[in-house]
């Protein structure tokens, strides 16, 4: 026999053992299956803090009447996406963002300052009313959502942006511990850029496309987790049963009597199944051993 032919057979009767344990062990196996996976399941249900993750588009697009002028914008625009993409996770602004998170209020009316009433004085020497007094108004602010107290340090590690090539439109993520919190942070840092933009590169050409949702859950995936579970107990259930099978020192072929410890095989002993109502007792050795003394 060559030596690949013995290997071949070698692999056979490894891969035929496996499967032998694998069918005396089954429920064993599922057992460990079963118990990882509701053990993985519970940790990613109520032991792991979710995330939630909300986002919003924004488009860098400048307007322009000519056609040939317009096309060179375009270029423009998708090129200045990339720097844009820095510029939006900078300090400066997420400083600002982190201000206004602390105070989420946007200007609905400016404020109108008191002015008083103007006369007029007729060539009778009677004045006459140009214009009513006007009472002093103040600004008028609407609350955007719920204030957070993030920092600017916090903001960068729960931003992200993600860019398409050729694109003008990119896309900007924020992670929190609940949906209202991400759809704020997102909203936020969209907003602060689009109004530090003009001061920072001297063009207004950023649109919020859609504003940010709230958030849904991004971390942790259950079912992944739980099907990790579930493949590790299978792993792990398979390499106790093979490590137990391997460490057995317990001879149960004959050919490792002759081809590895070079032994003769000088007979075979047949297993003897008794009867069920078979009982040994003295009585039943006194008369056998009389029996075979007569003989």
């Amino acid at each position: 026999m060559s030596a690949e032919q013995q290997n071949n057979e070698e692999v056979t009767i490894d891969l035929r053992r496996l499967f032998i344990l694998i069918r005396k062990h089954i429920i064993s196996i599922l057992i460990w299956m079963i118990g990882l996976g509701l053990i993985a399941y519970g940790v990613a249900e109520y032991v792991l803090v979710p995330k939630y993750t909300a986002s919003t588009q924004l488009l860098v697009n400048r307007k322009s009447a000519d056609a040939n002028q317009a096309y060179t914008n375009q270029q423009a625009d998708i090129n200045a996406v990339t720097t844009y993409k820095d510029i939006i996770t900078s300090n400066v602004i997420l400083k600002g963002a982190s201000k206004y998170l602390a105070n989420p209020v946007t200007l609905v009316k400016k404020a109108t300052p008191a002015k008083k009433a103007v006369y007029k004085t007729n060539d009778d020497g009677t004045r006459a009313l140009v214009k009513k007094a006007v009472n002093a108004k103040p600004a008028v602010y609407k609350r955007e959502s719920k204030s957070y107290s993030i920092s600017p340090s916090e903001l960068a590690s729960a931003v992200s942006v993600t860019t398409t090539t050729s694109s003008q439109v990119f896309t900007l993520s924020a992670t929190a511990e609940t949906p209202a919190k991400a759809q704020a942070i997102a909203n936020a840092v969209a907003k602060e850029f689009k109004e530090q933009i003009p001061k920072i590169m001297d063009v207004n050409n950023v649109t919020i496309v859609a504003e940010a949702p709230k958030g849904t859950k991004s971390f942790p995936n259950v079912k992944m987790i739980t099907a990790v579970g579930v493949l590790a107990g299978l792993v792990i259930s398979l390499l106790i049963i093979i490590i137990k099978d391997l460490s057995d020192t317990t001879v149960r072929e004959d050919s490792f009597m002759t081809n590895e410890l070079g032994l003769t095989n000088l007979g075979e002993i047949a297993s003897i199944t008794m009867p069920k109502d078979w009982t040994f007792t003295a009585k039943t050795a006194e008369k056998r051993g009389s029996s075979r003394r007569r003989v």
